[in-house]
């Protein structure tokens, strides 16, 4: 097997082999002598070299086809998982200018400020004017902190040598709000001239919080834990299937708002709740999917290690008026125990949560986590994941556990790039 980067299924190319294994090799694109009837020519000028889209050369339809297929193949050669068919994946109908939330590195370029977005296998800045899955009003942010970077000739940040001041420019829009935030990452505690920036900020449409984010370490992480209103609100609001959630700097969010509610309504769907059952949600968030399971179930209990985003979470349940759902802040694998004991007298569901449900980093379960899950003994569990390896990863471990994976759907929360999110469900047997 070759592998050859931006070549597609049936072309027939000319390729220079670069390296070669045991088992497979890696090849270089030198010709497409036999296009596919699939190919495409991508729609913005800098995808060939920016790292964000891998897959705008390749036609939408044939997008989600490669990505259920991808997860088929997941399941099956990692997780051993056969006689499942994964349904086709979920698409958009209009997969441009869908991002909610965009984080722009800043470096120094060879005509002054660069921002945009890494290339391929790097961290060198591709300088990028538009990019066509954010929000147009991101265009015209990056364009006025650009100027005023360059203007007033602010240091930027160098992470070899880990000078200068300015890192990221964080942006999230609430979609169905229309309200904007701009967040300026600084390897500092102070950004010169802020009042210049702020008073060209505010002309931006939907302009409700602007604020610094200090991130003084050697790191890769985007953002650190204090945070600088310079004007404005702390948050943004947006709002999922008529639930609204208010939006910090550092709150996870899903970055695909109508993807969002497709894929939560569809692990409602799954879950088949009747309304008495009790739902445990795991790496809860800011609780978004535990307010769309508190609205079937009897009660939710939903757990987060980040304790600003339990804090989200427990206002966004006080805002929308939902009473049944509780949050508790910590690592699942040590909170889940306690839980246990905690409602060990309860004499109902308390114990043995009817249904539990998980949305983990892109790294999947902890194993621990996954073993308290079984001995909690859910008669359903749903698996919401960005990751296919690391799903079929834990699914094989779960259906090993006496858990039978019965229906599997992607959700295409991420178009144009290689990634999709996946639900599952699976039962007790």
């Amino acid at each position: 097997t070759v592998f050859v980067e931006g070549a597609l299924p049936s072309e027939t190319c000319l390729v220079l082999i670069v390296k070669t294994r045991k088992h497979f090799g890696y090849g270089k694109l030198l010709e497409i002598l036999s296009p596919s009837p699939d190919r495409r020519e991508p729609c913005c000028p800098v995808a060939k070299q920016c790292g964000g889209c891998q897959l705008q050369h390749l036609s939408y339809a044939a997008q989600l086809a490669y990505k259920t297929k991808e997860v088929q193949d997941d399941l099956e050669r990692i997780g051993g998982i056969t006689g499942v068919t994964v349904r086709p994946a979920i698409g958009m109908e209009e997969p441009w200018r869908y991002r909610n939330k965009a984080q722009f590195p800043v470096g120094q370029g060879k005509d002054g400020c660069s921002v945009g977005f890494y290339a391929k296998r790097s961290h060198r800045i591709v300088d990028t004017k538009q990019c066509l899955l954010q929000n147009e009003r991101n265009d015209a942010i990056v364009a006025l902190v650009r100027d005023f970077l360059n203007e007033f000739q602010i240091p930027l940040y160098d992470e070899e040598t880990h000078t200068g001041l300015v890192r990221h420019i964080l942006t999230r829009i609430g979609r169905s709000s229309g309200e904007v935030m701009v967040c300026i990452v600084l390897n500092g505690k102070r950004l010169p001239h802020s009042e210049v920036l702020v008073e060209r900020l505010q002309r931006i449409e939907g302009m409700v919080s602007i604020v610094l984010n200090v991130n003084r370490e050697k790191t890769n992480v985007i953002l650190g834990r204090k945070i600088i209103t310079l004007w404005g609100k702390d948050t943004i609001t947006d709002s999922l299937d008529g639930i609204e959630f208010e939006i910090s700097p550092l709150s996870f969010y899903q970055v695909n708002p109508v993807q969002t509610e497709v894929l939560y309504k569809k692990a409602v769907e799954l879950a088949d709740l009747k309304g008495d059952e009790t739902v445990l949600d795991l790496y809860c968030g800011i609780g978004t999917i535990s307010l769309f399971f508190a609205r079937k179930a009897r009660q939710v209990f939903g757990v987060e290690i980040v304790p600003e985003a339990i804090a989200d979470a427990r206002e966004n349940a006080k805002n929308n008026q939902i009473e049944n759902a509780t949050f508790y802040v910590g690592k699942a694998e040590e909170v889940l125990p306690a839980w246990v004991e905690e409602h060990a007298d309860d004499g109902d569901a308390g114990l043995h949560p009817d249904v539990i449900v998980v949305d983990p980093p892109r790294k999947g379960c902890d194993e621990k986590c996954l073993e308290t899950m079984v001995a909690m003994a859910p008669e359903r569990i749903v698996y919401v994941s960005c990751d296919s390896a690391t799903l079929a990863r834990d699914l094989k471990y779960l259906q090993g556990k006496g858990y039978e994976v019965l229906r599997v759907r992607p959700v295409d929360q991420f178009c144009h790039s290689m990634h999709v999110e996946t639900v599952v469900l699976m039962s007790r047997k």
